[in-house]
C-alpha cells in the first residue's frame, strides 16, 4: 500500500489556487494570467496526484462490515453508516440539525454530523503558528491564552503567519487525532450509538467476520478481548483509508484543474468571488491550492474560527440559557481558562461535497447554502435576520457565545469586516455565483 494509505501528512500551501496560478507556473509568466478563461476553461492545467486504487485488504473488508453493522450499537439499530451515509458522501442526508441516538433512538446528539470523506488527511490537533505553506502540525504552544491573532486574507495568506491558531484534529473541536479515536467517540456516546466496549466486543466475537478478524489479528487478540476490540476499530480505519469512496477527487472542479472541464459563466464568477479577498475571501480558510505535492486541494486549512453562529433553539440543550457549546475550549476540563482565546471556535470543514449537505455549522442552525452565504455577507449588517430580538427591540447578536469570549469572533476578515451602514462584501449575485461554484466540488 502506498504511503498515502498509511500516515502521510501532505503539505498544502495556504496560498489560494488563484494566487498560485498567477505566480506559480511558467505559462502564467508568459501570458500574465491563469485566471479561468472567458469560455470557462483552465489555461494552466495541472496534473493531480490521487491515491492509488487497489482491492480492499482483508482487514479493510472486515472494517466495512463493522462500519455497516447496527449490532455494535446500544440500540442494535444504529450503525456508523446510519449517520455517515455512503450514498451521501459519508455525511447525513437528514434535514434535522442533529441526529437521534441513544439506547432507544430518542436522544439528541450534541452537534451536526460531519462528513467522513477526506478525513484521513487531517493532521493531529495542535496550537501553533499559522504556517502559510504547510498543513503539518506545529508544536503545541504552552501559553495559548496569551497569544495574539491577526487577520486572514485570500490574496496575502502569509500575513497570518504570526498568528497562533488551533489546527488539525477530527470532530468539530479537534478532540480526536486518529480515525480510531474518531470512531470511538460516537460509538460510546450515550446520546449517539450508546454502546460499551463489552457490547462491541461481544458482537465482534460472534459476528460472521469474527474468525477472519482473529486470524488477521494474531494470537494476542485471541487471548485478549481488549486487543480484539482494538483490531476491530483499526479495521474500520483501514476501510476509510483504503476505500476510494472516501476520497474520490473526481468532482467537476478536479476536472477543471486538469483541463478536462469548463466552468459555466456563473461558476466562473463564483470561483473568482470565492478567491477575491474583498468579496468572499473564502479561500483564506477553505484553501483551494495545488501545491508541489500535486495532491488535490481539500478546501480547508484544518484551522478553527469563531463565526458567531446563531443559537439553535431546535436543540434541547440550548433551552438551558446557561448551557453553551464553546468548541475548542471545551475539549479539555480547564479549557475555558487555559484555551479561552479559542472559546467559540469550531473547525473549518472541507467544502468538498458541501452542496449535498442539508444542515450547516456545528449546531445545524442553517438549512441551505443560501442561508450560509447570507449569514457571511450580512451577519453584522442585518443581524436581526439571524439573531433574536428582545421585547425592547435589542438584537441579541452572537447569542450562542458568552460576552467574555466575543473578542474571539472574526470581525476583521472579509466578508465579516463590514460595519452597519456599509455595503456587504458580497452582492446577492456574488453569493449566487459562489454557490454555483461550490456545486462543482461534488464528487461523482
Amino acid at each position: 500500500m502506498p504511503d498515502f494509505h498509511h500516515r502521510m501528512r501532505p503539505v498544502l500551501g495556504r496560498i489560494t489556487l488563484l494566487a498560485f496560478l498567477w505566480t506559480g507556473s511558467a505559462l502564467a509568466q508568459q501570458t500574465g494570467s491563469c485566471l479561468p478563461a472567458e469560455d470557462g476553461s483552465n489555461p494552466c492545467p495541472v496534473s493531480l496526484r490521487r491515491p492509488d486504487v487497489h482491492p480492499l485488504s482483508q482487514m479493510a473488508e472486515i472494517g466495512k462490515q463493522i462500519f455497516h453493522d447496527p449490532l455494535i450499537s446500544g440500540s442494535g439499530r444504529l450503525s456508523c453508516a446510519s449517520c455517515h451515509e455512503p450514498g451521501n458522501h459519508y455525511a447525513s442526508s437528514a434535514a434535522t440539525p442533529v441526529f437521534l441516538g441513544g439506547a432507544h433512538l430518542d436522544l439528541q446528539g450534541r452537534r451536526s454530523i460531519p462528513t467522513l470523506t477526506y478525513a484521513e488527511r487531517s493532521p493531529n490537533f495542535s496550537i501553533g503558528p499559522d504556517n502559510p505553506t504547510s498543513e503539518a502540525a506545529p508544536a503545541i504552544v504552552a501559553n495559548a491564552a496569551a497569544t495574539q491573532r491577526g487577520g486572514k486574507n485570500a490574496a496575502n495568506p502569509g500575513a497570518a503567519s504570526a498568528n497562533m491558531v488551533p489546527q488539525g484534529g477530527l470532530f468539530w473541536d479537534g478532540r480526536a487525532d486518529t480515525l480510531q479515536e474518531q470512531a470511538l467517540g460516537p460509538l460510546y456516546d450515550p446520546a449517539e450509538m450508546a454502546s460499551t466496549p463489552e457490547k462491541v466486543t461481544d458482537r465482534v466475537i460472534h459476528a460472521p467476520y469474527s474468525d477472519t478478524l482473529k486470524q488477521l489479528a494474531g494470537a494476542g487478540a485471541n487471548a485478549s478481548s481488549s486487543l480484539l476490540l482494538a483490531e476491530a476499530i483499526f479495521a474500520m480505519a483501514r476501510y476509510q483509508i483504503e476505500d476510494p469512496a472516501f476520497h474520490r477527487y473526481n468532482s467537476k472542479f478536479d476536472g477543471w484543474l486538469e483541463g478536462h472541464e469548463k466552468f459555466s459563466p456563473l461558476e466562473r464568477e463564483g470561483y473568482l468571488a470565492f478567491n477575491d479577498p474583498a468579496k468572499g475571501n473564502c479561500a483564506a480558510c477553505h484553501v483551494d491550492t495545488v501545491a508541489s505535492t500535486r495532491l488535490p486541494p481539500l478546501f480547508t486549512d484544518h484551522q478553527y474560527e469563531a463565526l458567531g453562529a446563531p443559537r439553535n433553539m431546535a436543540l434541547k440543550a440550548n433551552h438551558n440559557p446557561s448551557s453553551y457549546d464553546l468548541g475548542v475550549c471545551d475539549r479539555q476540563p480547564d479549557g475555558r481558562t487555559a484555551l479561552s482565546l479559542y472559546c467559540g471556535m469550531f473547525t473549518t470543514p472541507t467544502l468538498r461535497n458541501v452542496a449535498t449537505r442539508k444542515v450547516f455549522f456545528h449546531n445545524g442552525v442553517f438549512r441551505s447554502l443560501e442561508d450560509v452565504l447570507d449569514f457571511y455577507a450580512l451577519r453584522d449588517l442585518e443581524p436581526k435576520r439571524f439573531y433574536p430580538v428582545s421585547k425592547t427591540g435589542h438584537v441579541e447578536a452572537y447569542n450562542d457565545l458568552p460576552a467574555q469570549y466575543r473578542a474571539n469572533l472574526d470581525t476583521t476578515d472579509a466578508p465579516f469586516d463590514r460595519k452597519p451602514g456599509e455595503q456587504p462584501a458580497m452582492t446577492p449575485h456574488d453569493r449566487e455565483a459562489i454557490i454555483a461554484f461550490l456545486k462543482t466540488l461534488t464528487d461523482r
